[in-house]
C-alpha cells in the first residue's frame, strides 16, 4: 500500500468520526420520538438502502454488480447479516436496558477488537509508534468518561456482541474490497441488512410501526438516513485504502465529537475533563497515519543531506 492511498484512507475515515460524532448526537432525537427502535432502525436502513441504490446507478456500477460472483454475494448477504442488521437491533436494545455511558464506552472499544482480528487474521502488523497510538487511543477513552458502576446484565452483554459483530463485519469486508468496490459493498450491507431487518419485524410483528406517523417523525428520520448513508459511502473508501486497524482507531475521534456537539446544544456547559483525552486522540491520529513518523524520517533525511550537500 502506497503512501497516498494510505492518506486518503485516513482522510476518509477523518470524514467518517467527524459523521459518526454528528450521528450519535442525532440519533438521540431521532429514535426518541418512536415508540419502537427496532421500527426506527429498519425504516432508516431502508431509506438509507435506497439511497445507497440510487448512488449505485448513477456510477455505472451495475455491470460490476452483475459480474459478481456466488461466493461475492454469499459474502454481501452475511456483511448485511453480521453488519447491516443484528448488531443494530442489539444495540438499540441495549440503550434502552442501561446508561448510555456504559453503551458508549464499550462502543468505543471497536478499534481494540478490530486491531486484534486484523492481527489474526488479516495479518496487519503494527509498527513501534502505531502501538503507541493504541496506547494513547485506550488512554483517551478510559479518560473520556468511563463509567463508575457497571450495569451487569442483558444489556451489557447485547452492546459488547453488537461492537464484536461490527468488527468481524470490518475483517470480513477488507479483503473483499479488494475484489469489489467501496460502494457496491456499502449497498449490500444496507440492502441486505434492510432486508433482514424488516424479516425481524415481520415475525415479531411490529410492521406498523415502520411508518412515521407525523413530520418531526419523517424528518428525523430522513436526516438519520442521510447521515447513515455518508457514514457507510465514506467508511467504505477509507477501509478500502487503510488498513483495518487504523481506519477504526482514527474513528475513535467521533467520542469527543459527539460531547463537544451535547455541550454546545444541551448542557451549555463545557466539558473540561475531555481536553486531556481529545489531545491524546489527536496525537494518536497523527502517530497511527505514519505523519509524525514521515516527519521526523524527512527531517532526519535533510539533517544527513545538508553536511553533504556542503561538503
Amino acid at each position: 500500500m502506497n503512501q497516498q492511498t494510505l492518506q486518503q484512507g485516513i482522510k476518509a475515515a477523518l470524514i467518517t468520526a467527524l459523521i459518526s460524532g454528528f450521528a450519535v448526537f442525532i440519533n438521540k432525537f431521532a429514535v426518541s420520538g418512536w415508540a419502537d427502535s427496532a421500527a426506527f432502525t429498519t425504516s432508516r436502513n431502508i431509506f438509507t438502502a435506497l439511497l445507497l441504490s440510487f448512488l449505485l446507478l448513477q456510477s455505472g456500477k451495475i455491470k460490476e454488480l452483475k459480474a459478481l460472483t456466488s461466493k461475492n454475494w454469499l459474502k454481501l448477504i452475511l456483511i448485511g447479516l453480521l453488519g447491516g442488521s443484528i448488531p443494530f437491533l442489539m444495540f438499540f436494545q441495549a440503550i434502552r436496558m442501561i446508561p448510555a455511558s456504559q453503551a458508549a464506552f464499550i462502543h468505543k472499544s471497536l478499534f481494540l477488537w478490530v486491531g486484534l482480528l486484523a492481527f489474526i487474521f488479516l495479518k496487519e502488523r503494527f509498527s513501534k509508534w502505531q502501538l503507541a497510538a493504541l496506547g494513547l487511543f485506550s488512554l483517551g477513552v478510559i479518560l473520556s468518561g468511563a463509567p463508575n458502576q457497571w450495569s451487569w446484565g442483558t444489556g451489557l452483554w447485547l452492546v459488547l456482541g453488537a461492537t464484536l459483530f461490527w468488527a468481524v463485519e470490518n475483517i470480513i469486508a477488507k479483503p473483499l474490497l479488494r475484489e469489489i468496490s467501496s460502494v457496491i459493498l456499502g449497498w449490500g450491507r444496507m440492502f441486505f441488512g434492510s432486508i433482514f431487518l424488516l424479516a425481524y419485524l415481520v415475525f415479531a410483528g411490529k410492521t406498523s410501526g415502520m411508518l412515521p406517523i407525523s413530520y418531526a417523525q419523517t424528518g428525523w428520520m430522513i436526516l438519520s438516513g442521510v447521515i447513515l448513508f455518508g457514514y457507510v459511502v465514506s467508511w467504505y473508501w477509507a477501509l478500502k485504502n487503510a488498513p483495518a486497524s487504523v481506519v477504526t482507531s482514527i474513528l475513535v475521534a467521533a467520542a469527543p465529537i459527539t460531547s463537544y456537539l451535547e455541550t454546545i446544544f444541551v448542557t451549555h456547559k463545557f466539558p473540561a475533563k475531555l481536553i486531556a483525552p481529545s489531545l491524546l486522540t489527536a496525537l494518536g491520529i497523527l502517530l497511527i497515519s505514519n505523519w509524525l513518523e514521515n516527519t521526523i524520517t524527512q527531517h532526519r533525511k535533510k539533517r544527513t543531506e545538508l553536511p553533504q550537500a556542503l561538503s
